[in-house]
């Protein structure tokens, strides 16, 4: 059953969704609006499921949420277990599956049936695993700076930190810490980025503890599940099942993590992909830039149509 909240921010409904296992898991619901001058669909639209990076929440997708609000689209968003305002879990419980299951009863709990994935890195691959288990229900997916082939120095680099899970005495020394950590980031709109940009990348992904000090929002055990040097496994056979869905893959040029090679690949193994390339975007774009906002415009124009 999922327990709704005043929303905290505007523009969201706050849930508190039990899942398979009693864990709280929180889920922001943005509605559409109904003034938006779209189209009725019939079939009626899927609603949109945001999924974020491995240590990321579903603040990072509030602006985009709102967009497509605004245009008619329900939109929902969850925090994964042991990250954001979501519970942390036993470490074991910390992988993609369990995941997969969290997603089916958040689902379930707020009524949400087909649905377009938009994705960040983790949020990707949990798109394309939707998809191979539950084929019907996934209308479409964006791929956001990730794929079926990883490249290990940037996993490293991730799992390091959110391992290290630093904290900092002010916003200023946090975003700076996150300058320093993901030069390449870029999280403006433009060439580069300002001040701001990098305290709105900060407060996404700390919060003010009982100390005093802004600490990570996520569960530092959380790093065990991604491998500590394992090979990664194969995910081209989860990818290949979105072959028959509109898929966009949006690629960061200076990203450590999706290569060009791999994106080449996608693009000529799957005949319903559209690729972007940000040259000036690291791991992960932020998905205001205008091209990602003008190339998610069209996958939807594409389903609701």
């Amino acid at each position: 059953m999922a327990q709704a909240a005043a929303a905290d921010a505007p523009g969201y409904e706050a849930h508190q969704v039990r899942a398979q296992d009693g864990l709280p898991l929180f889920v922001r619901e943005y509605h559409p609006d109904e003034g938006a001058s779209a189209p009725p669909s019939t079939p009626p639209r899927p609603s949109i499921l945001c999924l974020g990076g491995v240590a990321r929440t579903s603040a990072d997708f509030h602006d985009l949420a709102l967009r497509l609000a605004a245009r008619g689209w329900r939109v929902v968003a969850p925090d994964y277990r042991g990250r954001g305002r979501s519970a942390r879990s036993d470490p074991a419980r910390y992988r993609p599956e369990v995941y997969l299951e969290d997603l089916r009863h958040v689902r379930i709990a707020l009524g949400v049936g087909p649905v377009v994935v938009i994705g960040s890195s983790l949020g990707g691959l949990l798109g394309c695993a939707f998809g191979a288990a539950a084929p019907g229900a996934l209308k479409g997916l964006v791929m956001n700076d990730i794929g079926p082939e990883v490249e290990a120095g940037g996993l490293g680099r991730v799992a390091a930190y959110i391992k290290a899970a630093p904290s900092y005495a002010d916003w200023d020394a946090a975003a700076e810490a996150m300058r320093d950590l993901m030069p390449d980031l870029n999280p403006g709109p433009g060439e580069t980025a300002g001040p701001e940009d990098w305290r709105r990348v900060a407060r996404a992904t700390f919060r003010r503890e009982g100390d005093g000090r802004l600490h990570p929002m996520w569960d530092p055990a959380i790093a065990d599940s991604l491998g500590g040097g394992a090979a990664i496994p194969d995910l081209w056979p989860l990818f290949l099942s979105t072959r028959p869905i509109p898929t966009l893959a949006i690629r960061g040029g200076r990203s450590d993590i999706l290569s060009a090679e791999t994106l080449a690949r996608m693009a000529a193994a799957h005949p319903r992909l559209e690729t972007l390339t940000l040259p000036a975007k690291g791991h992960t774009p932020t998905l205001d830039e205008p091209e990602s906002l003008a190339a998610i415009d069209r996958l939807l124009e594409r389903i609701a149509g």
